[in-house]
């Protein structure tokens, strides 16, 4: 197999977000992978609606589009693959383990009210022929002080006391991602979650997850092969959830930073 071609970047000093540019590149048909990095993003955002602020150089922020062939039943895999790729690039700088919070948060640290690192927004658009176009946001504390982090959230330097600039992560992450994309590419959307499940945080503990107007609590027990989330009730009824906002216990929505969803769709015009 040829090897892929090298990735195009598009870096900014501001933007509002890398994933509002993401998207007009990609409406004026960018290729796959297509990465936009930007300094700093004045109206970033993560799931819901809700903000993704960061202070000029104080994180990796980019958006990675991607024009995968698969089938749009896959692509909520290709979240979880996302999240593997950003653990697995911040262990490799940092030293330190990382834990993923299903869907698409990243946690370091053994603080249980300050862990989340990392997110990823997931959103593809659709078209006659399948998936037109899928765009992974991620963004990463790195040296954010705590004043300008949300609750729930740290920063690499403040978890760790290891500066890490985003020059030198962008790379390293491009490199895990290349392997799981390939990976993803290569079963047709399909993924082995074992490195996802070796990482799984709250695996085994009582949860609360809220979908749509309904809070449901029980048992994490995994993930099954296509990402779904599995919750245990106390009937040990065994539930298959496919998005939602989870956190640690029978606690109110949002602490924890539980804030991220599953992937949504952009409307086609």
């Amino acid at each position: 197999m040829s090897p892929p071609r090298p990735w195009a970047i598009h870096h900014f000093a501001t933007v509002t977000s890398t994933m509002d540019v993401a998207e007009r590149l990609a409406r004026a048909g960018t290729a796959d992978r297509t990465a936009v990095v930007s300094d700093e993003q004045t109206a970033g955002r993560g799931r819901a609606g809700r903000s993704w602020l960061a202070p000029r150089g104080s994180g990796l922020l980019c958006t990675l589009i991607l024009r995968p062939a698969v089938a749009p039943r896959r692509l909520p895999l290709l979240s979880l693959v996302t999240a593997v790729a950003v653990a697995e690039a911040i262990e490799q700088l940092a030293g330190s383990p990382a834990q993923l919070k299903w869907p698409n948060d990243v946690w370091i640290g053994a603080d249980p009210d300050r862990q989340k690192v990392a997110g990823i927004l997931m959103t593809s658009r659709l078209g006659p022929a399948g998936v037109e176009v899928a765009l992974g946001g991620i963004g990463i504390n790195l040296t954010t002080r705590p004043a300008d982090l949300p609750p729930g959230a740290t920063s690499l330097l403040e978890s760790t006391g290891i500066r890490i600039a985003p020059s030198a992560l962008l790379p390293v992450l491009l490199e895990q991602f290349d392997d799981r994309y390939r990976d993803f590419l290569d079963r047709g959307g399909g993924a082995s979650l074992e490195a996802w499940r070796g990482r799984a945080a709250l695996l085994d503990e009582h949860v609360s997850i809220v979908v749509g107007d309904e809070t449901r609590t029980g048992v994490f027990t995994g993930v099954d092969d296509e990402g779904a989330l599995l919750l245990r009730d106390a009937t040990g009824t065994l539930h298959r959830i496919v998005a939602g906002d989870l956190t640690r216990g029978p606690r109110p929505v949002g602490h924890l930073g539980g804030e991220l969803s599953g992937p949504r769709m952009i409307p086609r015009n």
